[in-house]
């Protein structure tokens, strides 16, 4: 009603599958049809959106925010409030993060993840996996069910932003079916395993920081598994450069929006991965 220009950060993720994730990729691409300014992490990002008639000179490439954000909360000397996280052993143990919360994820695909996380913990004896349990029923109900008796998998109520942050940060290998974890868990070094068909971060796949493994379980235990016993194979996909972000995205987005609105006549560089 106001005319107030819309500014979208985090522009131009897709899938090209609007049921996958649902709903995430129907309202981003309904938010795109309604920014004036658009905030993409990456060149692929501002590609989709040029392909979708956006003008050029209403996108900026500025890296994602989540990566801003993550690398002001993670800290070396982080105290766990959690007992079980405050007694598990990172430094002598190899340790999975696991999240799973998607929709198209429940009943067989859920199911098949569990019990990849149930084979990997009979073959490696010094594996511990931390799940954080989404609070849908369903996936609560099946957690316990398949994985409650098992001494290596601690289910745990969901973390806040901070304690999630620094247990990514002390993890060897992270699965999940999340978006945003496949940006956050790059930026700390640590290999990510997709448990999606699709991602609308193929960025991350080419970049060598991400795995798509999809939900089939023999695949899930198998890729891990290397991961997990392959010093070499692990320390390709830690080492890589994670193509979403170096920390600055806010600053980006300032000077973009100070260029647009004639503050400025210095339009800011684009990121670019180094």
């Amino acid at each position: 009603y106001n005319q107030i220009d819309i500014a979208h950060v985090e522009a131009g993720l897709r899938t090209h599958d609007k049921y996958s994730p649902f709903p995430e990729e129907m309202n981003r691409q309904l938010t795109g049809v309604l920014a004036d300014l658009n905030f993409a992490p990456t060149k692929k990002a501002k590609e989709n959106l040029i392909l979708e008639n956006t003008p050029e000179n209403k996108i900026f490439v500025t890296g994602n925010t989540v990566i801003d954000a993550l690398l002001s909360v993670v800290d070396a000397d982080y105290q766990f409030k959690n007992k079980l996280l405050q007694n598990l052993d990172f430094q002598n143990k190899k340790v999975i993060l696991l999240t799973a919360h998607r929709r198209e994820n429940l009943g067989e695909p859920m199911e098949n993840i569990f019990k990849a996380v149930d084979r990997l913990t009979a073959e490696l004896s010094d594996l511990e996996v931390v799940f954080p349990v989404h609070l849908n029923p369903v996936i609560r109900e099946l957690s316990q069910k398949m994985l409650a008796d098992n001494k290596q998998v601690h289910l745990i109520d969901p973390l806040d932003y901070l304690p999630f942050a620094n247990l990514m940060a002390g993890v060897d290998l992270v699965l999940t079916d999340s978006g945003g974890i496949q940006e956050e868990a790059p930026s700390l070094g640590k290999p990510v395993l997709v448990l999606r068909d699709t991602t609308e971060r193929p960025e991350a796949v080419e970049a060598g920081t991400v795995i798509k493994v999809g939900t089939e379980s023999d695949r899930i235990y198998q890729q891990a598994f290397k991961l997990l016993t392959d010093k070499k194979e692990y320390s390709k996909y830690a080492a890589a450069v994670n193509p979403y972000g170096d920390g600055k995205a806010v600053q980006r987005i300032i000077e973009a929006v100070d260029f647009y609105f004639g503050f400025t006549k210095n339009q800011p560089e684009d990121f670019k991965i180094r």
